[in-house]
């Protein structure tokens, strides 16, 4: 590993400074290229304006005329948790605006797969809906969006995910990444588009003397929604993002949040006056995922939606329990297809530069977490398949990728699609994450395919895990008061928290629970503990350590420790 510090732009720093900004914080936000103070601002009033989104005064217009028609709107979900709450913002956002008849479908993701479907269209049609909108999906749902327009229903696509050459045709498409869109946020989650949707819809019934700026339905409530969303959708927090997830944070650390988002909290050990956005994407994030990967994402949905304590508390409990069904399964799995993984390769060779896995015994809703966890260990573009479980898809395989930077893992698959017709079925994604789904003869072929693709794509530069960091930690920095504070901002996807870098001395370091080690260091002449969750191998007495802060508690007295990320070893 090589560990990279970051570039400090001296000026940004200064005029960050100038400002009232705090040193420590100046500097970070410096190397993260911030320049001035207007982008740390945070007021609502700050958002981009909706009337840069392509299509959303038409989107507008369209939900309007249905809630003045008394139209009956269903909603087509996806199973993720950017889907789960794009649906509950969507819900709960129409019945503020006045809908009265809203409902929602989300698909299963071994039955139905991924987006609108003609099936699920059906099922739309057959519930008696009248519009259907889709949140977090539709953009590459062709077959399904045609079907619904054929069956009568108007259709409104609210998507955020890259679009083909061909785009669905819908009434309206509400997608910042389709052609024409200048909407400079190409970052933001599905919930995000929804939540503008939303804000476009007020705007359009305010026009039409429903209320006033005075008496508008207030959405500010829904953007603890759009934070939870954003950050397990792991997009980029561009200052846009930045500002929602900082919206909804406020929120919830003020309690004032819907009960299911205060239920998860309880039930993942959080504490919600203390929310950070690592609770979001480690802690609340996954339990709403794990009901789509293992069960019926009905019930994040449901946790979400209700504003009952007590079924929130139910539902919680729910989600947790299947989390940890969840991790179980990750857990054997991960072994198994490291072990695959490793056998691609010589001991003392690098990784070929693509890894693909596949094992019947898979389970298809956790390929995804699997992929990640052996992308992070051989820093490879990594895709994990299982065979499908769908009634009557026995012989196809659904694969889940996640990539390095350097590789477009949704422009790779669109290569290797050109260059072996009929090998994809289907696929989609981002450039660090993508789905696919084959042929089971078709394994070897992709594996080959993309394979040649990374050849091309990656240098030896490219495929070195690379860590950056913010250079030395100062030793009066390493305060719990300074670690509170790093922890309330706003951190993710292309705005990375906080990570330090020096040599250091070990003074003596111990394996707990058989797989952390536990260190006793020494960083500018002064002990603190530190702790490498999932690294059991020793370290040498001097050794370059990236850190994070963190704060322990022990008989009531917090103290700083590093959380290790990685460790450049001298040669």
């Amino acid at each position: 590993m090589n560990i990279i510090p970051r570039d400090i732009p001296p000026r940004s720093v200064w005029v960050l400074e100038q400002a009232g900004i705090h040193p420590l914080l100046a500097r970070l936000y410096a190397a993260r290229g911030v320049t001035g103070t207007e982008e740390l601002d945070d007021a609502l009033a700050k958002l981009l304006p909706p009337s840069t989104m392509l299509g959303l005064p038409e989107a507008a217009k369209l939900l309007a005329d249905a809630i003045a028609q008394n139209k009956r709107i269903c909603v087509v979900a996806d199973y993720d948790c950017d889907g789960a709450t794009a649906c509950a913002v969507a819900l709960r956002g129409l019945k503020l605006l006045g809908a009265r008849q809203v409902a929602y479908i989300v698909p299963d993701r071994i039955v139905d797969g991924y987006g609108l479907t003609a099936p699920i269209a059906q099922r739309v049609k057959e519930s008696g809906a009248d519009v259907l909108v889709t949140v977090d999906n539709g953009i590459a749902s062709m077959e399904g969006v045609k079907h619904a327009r054929a069956l009568g229903l108007q259709v409104l696509v609210t998507d955020h995910h890259l679009p083909a050459a061909e785009l669905p045709a819908a009434d309206v498409i509400v997608n910042p990444n389709q052609p024409g869109c200048g909407f400079a946020s190409k970052s933001i989650a599905g919930v995000g588009v929804m939540f503008y949707v939303l804000m476009a819809l007020r705007s359009e019934l305010r026009a039409r003397g429903l209320f006033d700026a005075a008496t508008q339905p207030k959405l500010d409530a829904l953007l603890p929604l759009v934070a939870l969303g954003t950050i397990a959708d792991v997009v980029r927090l561009d200052a846009n993002n930045r500002r929602l997830v900082a919206q909804g944070l406020k929120r919830v650390r003020a309690l004032a949040m819907p009960c299911g988002i205060a239920s998860l909290f309880v039930a993942s050990g959080r504490s919600a006056p203390a929310a950070t956005t690592f609770d979001f994407g480690f802690a609340l994030g996954p339990r709403i995922n794990a009901a789509g990967r293992l069960s019926d994402m009905t019930l994040g949905i449901e946790c979400l939606l209700t504003d009952e304590p007590a079924r929130a508390d139910e539902l919680a409990k729910m989600l947790d329990g299947i989390n940890r069904e969840r991790r179980v399964i990750e857990g054997d799995m991960r072994d198994q297809a490291m072990q695959i993984a490793e056998s691609l390769f010589e001991e003392g060779d690098d990784p070929p530069p693509a890894i693909c896995v596949f094992d019947p015994d898979f389970h298809e809703g956790v390929v995804g977490i699997v992929a990640s966890r052996i992308k992070d260990k051989l820093h490879r573009p990594t895709f994990v398949f299982a065979a499908s479980a769908a009634p009557g898809k026995e012989h196809e395989l659904k694969g889940s990728g996640r990539s390095i930077p350097g590789f477009h893992l949704r422009d790779a698959l669109d290569l290797v699609a050109k260059r072996h017709p009929g090998v994809l079925l289907r696929f989609g994604g981002h450039a660090m994450a993508a789905g696919c789904t084959i042929h089971e003869d078709g394994l070897d072929a992709f594996e080959q395919g993309l394979i040649h693709v990374a050849q091309e794509w990656l240098d030896a530069a490219t495929l070195t895990r690379r860590m950056e960091t913010d250079g030395p930690l100062a030793p009066e920095y390493r305060r719990v008061d300074l670690v509170d504070t790093l922890h309330k901002e706003v951190w993710g996807q292309g705005f990375a928290a906080p990570t330090f870098s020096e040599e250091v001395e070990v003074l003596s370091q111990r394996l707990v629970g058989e797989k952390h080690l536990s260190l006793k260091l020494k960083h500018q002449g002064q002990p603190v503990d530190g702790i490498w969750f999932g690294h059991t191998e020793a370290l040498p007495a001097k050794v370059t350590l990236a850190f994070r802060l963190d704060a322990d508690e022990w008989n009531g007295v917090r103290r700083v420790r590093f959380l290790v990320e990685g460790a450049q070893i001298p040669a």
